[in-house]
């Protein structure tokens, strides 16, 4: 009997399983002629667990940002659910090489992207079919099933598309139910895109998800996914690159799965394809993470996503349903269920045969560097449960990050120390490594995130073990504000000295910085060095809790001094000390703007900095009285220039003027660097006029040449620009695109230098590389009594890219 027959899943006669409802009969419609609302989604699988109590366990492990729970369904034989935790620990020794688990575990992943809607819609219809017609597939296999990653995403489209539907649905492609608006599905409540976010967990949807994963660490993980309405499905085997640490066998048992998948797929006369497009390197996919941690991770891509409805025209004239797109997603999670289900044995063995120590070229990761970096990098590997340790008095020999060749570091009890010598020995090496190796340079995403560059560290790839002592945690020492001081000291050089300073500010209280160096007391403090005085607070009710209170909160530790008069550098009168004013800050929203560019701009002041923030969008931009606001951010995005009208021009510069300031990020840039009013000019680069003859085959990897695939560069910096304060000499950023500015003449913060145009890791094309050498990252420039900073390369990409947040927070605090 064929697993499936076009759209029979939904006709099953219930005889054997009258007791337990399909999810057409739960829901009252036919599965595929509604798009299912989360909270029915969540009362259909509490109704499930409700009625099969032995044979599935249901938990929910977290909620969003909009309150949305997120579930984990696990399901098995009754027997298996009864010794379901014995299970579960024995299949986690084969992480130490111990153990003889004998049952396979499979997760099936469904709508991390929220308007890829089928999924859920196919997650019910398979656990369904699990419990019922399919329950022999569960004999030796343990599935956990995540019905819907991305409530709040999914929920916004689902609302969108009823309420844009035509009745009964309008399959022209045309018709407004195929056209979203800016603020898409796609992406979570803070506009990230969850499948880019495995690794490194800035989202709360991400983080509790994480908790689960690491408990089961399956043998087998499935993303199901949708694509352009005009491709067919894709499944396993993937394309390259493959990252140099996926197994054989992993490789292997893609293509075993695939070959399943193509049996029922042909059967059924349906287009597929395979080893294309989707690949595995960049390791914060819901595919790479599970492979990187000895899982079969695939992702699984339906034609349809947004666009789709429950019914499209395609190009071809073709009518793509709801119905079609569950059915393919229906198929390949049983069948990745059945293939698992007839190789538990080889499935435990690979596994547990990855787990074996492993003899890779660096053993050990040492990092220096600013303390709260490495507590920051900490929270993440603890996160990962991954390993690390402080290090002992030593010098370190191996590849040094900062100047990319063979080096020396000094090692210390203040240094971590990261060791392949340990059970995620892959996962280390995969987010350490100073470069991976591509094997293919036509790739899905970006190349290069080496965790030592993203939190800015000092760090040495050893080919050595190197010795540790164990892992300390120092408890934060904080001086209570003493009555007869005269000011209170704070450093300013990570995001944990922004949080601080953005709770002072919430909290009323007046604070000024250095703009130069000063010495007090016999110490040395550097530019940006938060000064907080008894004078400026005087009025404020209690004044020495409330910032007692703040500073243990942050765990920030403050120097108490009783003078102003400083031995060297200037005085906290001098006008080279400045009042950092309560800031009124508002980002622009909209269709100039990308949701993920703004998303993340929103997610940095409500998440990470703790800040208030207003948000305008474009619709009514001109009915805005900026003057009541002291910051306007222009997210990166793609259609500035025909949003920054003359009038609306006219409107910032004069803003500006009067003593605004505006940070302009990305393709904002362009639409300003038009107007002579604006310093900031694109690079002009001589391009060949010659035609080269080349065959159609070659071109995609022709342009290529003009392409940086997310790689990283070494830039300097001009650290006595406020826009720098708390960064050394150097700065390692992360270029998604070949965007190129001239120097500012006199605003020039970060920037590469001539001949710095070789990536450090990743990949950039040859002709790329040419167009960005000599040109600006970051800068600044004056505007009559206001400011305008320049971002042309992303600081806060991802909200990973740690060792950038404090630019931004600069370009908000610090550039006055």
């Amino acid at each position: 009997m064929k697993l499936i027959l076009r759209y029979t899943f939904f006709l099953l006669p219930l005889l054997t399983f009258a007791q337990l409802k399909s999810p057409s009969e739960f829901l009252g419609y036919e599965l595929g002629t509604q798009f299912t609302r989360h909270h029915q989604v969540v009362e259909y699988y509490n109704y499930l667990a409700q009625a099969e109590p032995e044979r599935m366990n249901l938990v929910e492990y977290g909620k969003t940002n909009e309150r949305r729970p997120l579930l984990l369904a696990t399901i098995s034989t009754k027997a298996n659910m009864a010794n379901l935790e014995n299970i579960r620990l024995e299949h986690l020794k084969s992480t130490k090489g111990e153990g003889t688990p004998t049952k396979g575990i499979v997760w099936l992943s469904y709508n991390v992207h929220g308007n890829e809607s089928v999924s859920t819609e196919a997650s019910m219809q398979t656990i369904y079919d699990l419990l019922t017609t399919k329950s022999s597939y569960l004999e030796d296999i343990v599935v956990l099933i995540d019905p819907c990653i991305n409530p709040d995403g999914r929920d916004r489209y689902v609302n969108f598309y009823n309420q844009f539907k035509n009745s009964p649905n309008q399959v022209d492609p045309f018709s407004k139910e195929h056209h979203e608006g800016w603020l898409s599905g796609r992406s979570n409540h803070y506009m990230f895109d969850l499948n880019r976010d495995w690794a490194w967990l800035t989202q709360v949807e991400s983080q509790q998800r994480l908790k689960q994963f690491n408990k089961w660490l399956p043998h087998v993980h499935v993303d199901f996914h949708e694509q352009g309405v005009d491709n067919p499905y894709y499944f396993a085997p993937a394309a390259e690159p493959f990252h140099e640490v996926v197994t054989d066998f992993q490789r292997e048992f893609q293509v075993t799965i695939g070959k399943n998948h193509a049996k029922y797929f042909d059967e059924n006369g349906w287009f597929y394809f395979t080893k294309e497009v989707f690949d595995l390197l960049y390791p914060s996919y819901g595919d790479t993470y599970p492979t990187y941690n000895g899982g079969i991770g695939m992702t699984y891509e339906q034609g349809g996503g947004g666009r789709a409805g429950l019914g499209i025209i395609t190009s071809i004239g073709d009518t793509l349903t709801l119905k079609d797109r569950i059915a393919h997603h229906y198929t390949t999670g049983l069948s990745t269920v059945e293939v698992a289900s007839k190789n538990v044995a080889r499935l435990n063995e690979e596994f547990k045969k990855f787990y074996q120590k492993k003899e890779y070229k660096y053993k050990s990761y040492v990092l220096n560097g600013n303390p709260d970096k490495l507590e920051a990098l900490g929270k993440l590997l603890d996160q990962h449960e991954i390993e690390y340790k402080t290090g002992e008095d030593n010098t370190i020999k191996g590849y040094n990050y900062t100047t990319a060749k063979l080096g020396t570091l000094k090692s210390s009890e203040k240094s971590m120390v990261v060791s392949t010598d340990q059970a995620k020995s892959t996962l280390v090496k995969v987010l350490f490594e100073p470069m991976a190796k591509l094997s293919d340079s036509v790739t899905y995403d970006i190349t290069a995130w080496s965790l030592p560059y993203a939190y800015g560290l000092d760090a040495i790839a050893s080919e050595n073990s190197v010795g540790t002592i164990s892992k300390t945690t120092a408890t934060p020492s904080f001086e209570v504000p003493k009555e007869d001081s005269y000011a209170y000291l704070a450093d300013w050089n990570s995001m944990k000295d922004a949080r601080f300073l953005a709770a002072l500010l919430r909290n009323k209280v007046r604070v000024r910085y250095a703009h130069k160096p000063f010495t007090l007391d016999g110490i040395s403090h550097e530019r940006g060095t938060l000064i907080i005085t008894k004078s400026d607070n005087k009025n404020l009710k209690d004044f020495n809790k409330i910032l007692s209170n703040v500073a243990m909160e942050n765990t920030k530790k403050l120097i108490s001094t009783k003078t102003g008069f400083v031995e060297n550098g200037k005085d906290f009168g001098s006008s080279y000390v400045d009042v950092i004013q309560s800031l009124k800050i508002a980002i622009l929203s909209g269709e100039p703007t990308s949701t993920f560019r703004f998303g993340e701009i929103w997610n940095f002041f409500e998440q990470q900095l703790n800040y208030p923030v207003s948000i305008f969008d474009e619709d009514y931009f001109n009915r805005v009285e900026l003057e009541k606001y002291d910051i306007l951010i222009l997210p990166d995005g793609s259609d500035y220039k025909s949003f920054l009208t003359d009038n609306i021009k006219e409107k910032i510069k004069d803003w500006v003027k009067r003593g605004g300031k505006l940070i302009a990020m990305g393709s904002a840039i362009d639409g300003l660097s038009t107007d002579k009013a604006f310093s900031i000019k694109e690079r002009e680069t001589e391009k060949d006029s010659t035609i080269h003859l080349e065959s159609f085959e070659i071109s995609e990897r022709e342009q290529m040449k003009s392409a940086i695939t997310g790689a990283i560069f070494k830039a300097n910096v001009d650290n006595t620009n406020p826009l720098a304060y708390g960064y050394g000499d150097t700065y390692f950023t992360l270029k998604i695109g070949d965007r190129a500015y001239n120097y500012l003449e006199n605003g020039s913060a970060v920037y590469l230098d001539e001949g710095a145009n070789e990536p450090v890791s990743g990949f950039a094309g040859s002709e790329a590389k040419k167009k960005i050498s000599e040109t600006l990252i970051f800068g600044t420039e004056s505007m009559g009594r206001g400011q305008v900073i320049y971002m042309i390369d992303n600081p806060l990409f991802r909200g990973f890219w740690e060792n950038g947040k404090l630019f931004f927070a600069n370009a908000l605090f610090m550039v006055n």
